[in-house]
């Protein structure tokens, strides 16, 4: 099983950054995440 780069905290808190405004492209260009890879985790 492939190992996790994040854990569910840090998983939490990039997605807490992002209801307080911070925008979707620059979450991901800060975290190296693609944008689908952050509307998985939203959804």
């Amino acid at each position: 099983m492939k190992s996790l780069k994040y854990t569910d905290s840090q998983i939490l808190a990039i997605l807490k950054q992002n209801e307080t405004g911070v925008k979707v492209p620059y979450l991901c260009c800060e975290h190296g995440i693609s944008q689908s890879t952050f509307y998985k985790w939203r959804s």
